[in-house]
């Protein structure tokens, strides 16, 4: 038996809980508890896809997304067997088209796969050129026909262009948009709020009643007053740039005054009061002490902003004031679901639909993912 002295000695044995491993910092503790939501991982993984197929659309894309051929085409269907029925392990894309055959009562052609020729599918096939990082020269393509024929797997719009091409590319415009937007009215509504709420007096009550000034607009109305200023002839990226330009205008101040809030209660606690105690200065007050503290609501409102924002530049573009050719985005698709004869007789026109679902699903599930995790800490 060790006596009292030597066990004073020895050195107490680090104590490890359950549900720790030693010191953790806040984003390990945020991570630990976020990777348990089934959501928030969904969120996170379907986002991680998107930004990575919008940045290689080209690459994923199987078709060119300008080539024209058969207006309205179904799509096509992928099947596991050749013309004979025959199993195979390559699949085999089999268009739709006229049978040959006329119903028995309404002697209305009938439609239905058509299996005299298929045509054979592969990944990392050749297909038309693109630039690889925007300057390799390439012609590679993730998935698509090994003959070089077409295949359209979500049918074809008004003027025979691939949707599922289409959309893959459209990413892009639509996700830059988003991110663009995001981050203006993150950078200005961050400013104007920590500093309205930390300086307060007669500059909080000015900026207070500006933001309210910008609240009451009805913004569908403006953004339309504000696009059609803009002229049909100027530049794509002209007008894209002021769209983006008008959102984030029109979408700051509601995270300003989120953060002003927080900011005010963040600004009575004792180290705030010690910091200015001790004369440190407005600027390393605001960066050291309140900005990451306000950090963890603005993580959650982007992630929450990014959804409502590719929505309403799908709305913007189904109305024609968001995207002008060449350029492509899910918006500018929709204008052709605008008749519901289109829909009834085309019902894939409205694929593109499906793109803008997947987005705002996965970046909603990250922002409740983000939302549970950070709460606690």
């Amino acid at each position: 038996m060790p006596t009292p002295a030597q066990e004073a000695d020895v050195p107490p044995a680090p104590t490890i809980g359950r549900f720790g491993a030693g010191n953790e910092g806040y984003a390990t503790l945020v991570w630990r508890r976020f990777r348990r939501s089934t959501m928030g991982m969904i969120g996170l993984v379907l986002i991680t896809l998107l930004l990575v197929i919008s940045i290689f659309a080209d690459f994923f894309a199987p078709m060119d997304p300008k080539e024209a051929n058969l207006p309205f085409a179904p799509p096509d269907v992928i099947a596991f067997e050749d013309k004979d029925g025959n199993f195979s392990l390559i699949p085999y894309v089999y268009p739709i088209g006229d049978t040959g055959e006329f119903d028995a009562i309404t002697f209305q052609p009938l439609t239905g796969l058509i299996k005299d020729n298929p045509t054979p599918t592969g990944f990392f096939v050749e297909g038309y050129s693109y630039n690889f990082f925007w300057f390799i020269p390439s012609n590679i393509h993730f998935f698509g026909t090994t003959d070089g024929r077409p295949i359209q797997l979500l049918g074809t719009d008004k003027f025979g262009r691939d949707i599922l091409s289409r959309g893959i590319v459209g990413s892009r415009i639509s996700l830059m948009i988003a991110l663009a937007v995001v981050t203006l009215t993150t950078i200005v509504g961050t400013l104007v709020g920590i500093t309205s709420g930390y300086i307060g007096g007669r500059l909080d009550n000015w900026v207070q009643r500006f933001v309210e000034f910008v609240l009451a607009f009805p913004q569908l109305p403006l953004y339309l007053a504000l696009t059609s200023l803009i002229p049909v002839t100027a530049p794509s990226n002209v007008f894209l740039s002021f769209v983006i330009f008008v959102m984030a205008v029109l979408g700051w101040a509601q995270l300003s005054r989120e953060v002003r809030s927080k900011t005010l209660s963040l600004a009575r606690i004792e180290y705030v009061r010690a910091a200015i105690a001790v004369g440190s200065s407005d600027a390393r007050i605001i960066t050291r002490h309140i900005l990451p503290n306000v950090l963890s609501h603005i993580i959650v409102s982007i992630t929450l902003a990014i959804p409502s924002v590719v929505l309403l530049e799908s709305f913007l573009g189904f109305l024609g004031f968001a995207v002008k050719p060449p350029l492509i985005s899910w918006g500018l698709m929709l204008q052709d679901t605008g008749t519901f004869s289109v829909i009834g007789s085309y019902p894939w026109i409205l694929s593109p639909v499906i793109f803008v679902l997947i987005t705002v699903f996965a970046f909603n599930a990250l922002g409740d993912g983000l939302r549970d995790a950070i709460d606690p800490y």
